[in-house]
């Protein structure tokens, strides 16, 4: 029997509750907030990003300590279902406190936050055209030039952008193209097991940084040498009808979707959830933008909740 005082053990109660982490138990759990960490390269469009959730109800707090996100999870859990979905914007402006990132994250997976990140990227030559347009320094040149303080910034990140769950290159977008893509991801009221983006793209413009799996159609002949073809797209019946009648082409087809049916499973298992495949052509018009769309709609079969951009259709 204990000789404390019934006000003693009231005080010693509340003390453990108060320090208590966030705990995934049956009272607790359905009040824990899903959590968006918004992270990426400076002039990459995290605040885009992060007024998209905004206006999707999400509530966001920008440039937060990393080491602030847990307690910040925990005041949400408390809030009686008030506060269901956080995002948090992270970046190299708090860079003092970057390093406790990585903490964090633990702490949270150990109380089972449901968390994702996104990581937005951008090829160095749009980042330089953005911060000249504002007139503004990156907040890591110091010194130097505009592309020293983006490669200083490239290195920091790079841990992060490799655990990132979601990657979206914007080098190409404009604003209502990255609301576009925020919204196709986060819309939704519930979160699909698995999401893909299929995205056509023509190589003499580049291969899209943030694919993680890459299709080659340059072995089918192109639609560009066919006269009566060569004004239409891949979206063209016409177009597509004679992409699928040349030699390989169906087969390329069956057997990659069957390859991305054996990834999708593996990609569930591992927690990943989301897949950006980017299928090229020569000049992304005809033969990557029929492929693309042939193959969303055997991921949609499989139950892959799946978007479809044609990059560089219309850029001839």
């Amino acid at each position: 029997m204990s000789d404390s005082s019934p006000e003693q053990q009231t005080g010693r109660e509340d003390a453990q509750a108060s320090a208590a982490p966030i705990r995934d138990d049956q009272d607790r759990s359905p009040a824990i907030p899903e959590l968006v960490i918004i992270s990426g390269m400076s002039g990459a469009g995290r605040s885009t990003a992060a007024k998209c959730l905004e206006d999707l109800g999400w509530f966001v707090v920008d440039n937060i300590p990393p080491e602030l996100i847990p307690p910040m999870v925990d005041l949400g859990a408390r809030s009686q279902g008030n506060v269901a979905r956080i995002a948090v914007v992270v970046d190299v402006r708090g860079r003092r406190f970057f390093d406790n990132l990585k903490e964090s994250l633990a702490a949270l997976d150990a109380a089972q936050v449901k968390r994702r990140i996104v990581f937005l990227e951008s090829s160095d030559e749009a980042l330089v055209r953005r911060f000249e347009s504002v007139r503004r320094p990156h907040p890591l040149q110091g010194d130097g030039r505009i592309v020293d303080g983006i490669a200083a910034e490239r290195d920091l990140l790079r841990e992060l952008r490799g655990d990132a769950d979601l990657v979206i290159d914007t080098s190409s977008l404009n604003v209502h193209e990255l609301r576009a893509k925020m919204d196709a991801q986060f819309a939704g009221e519930e979160v699909p097991e698995l999401r893909a983006t299929v995205m056509s793209f023509g190589f003499k413009y580049g291969l899209p940084v943030d694919a993680d799996l890459v299709v080659d159609c340059r072995f089918i002949p192109n639609p560009h040498w066919v006269p009566e073809l060569r004004p239409y797209t891949g979206l063209n019946e016409e177009v597509s009808n004679y992409v699928f009648s040349q030699p390989g082409s169906k087969e390329f087809l069956d057997g990659y979707a069957e390859l991305l049916r054996i990834v999708a499973e593996g990609y569930r298992r591992e927690g990943k959830r989301y897949v950006t495949i980017a299928v090229g052509c020569t000049g992304g018009k005809h033969r990557s933008v029929a492929m693309s769309e042939k193959l969303a709609r055997r991921l949609v079969s499989e139950g892959v909740e799946t978007v479809v951009v044609h990059r560089d259709m219309g850029r001839e």
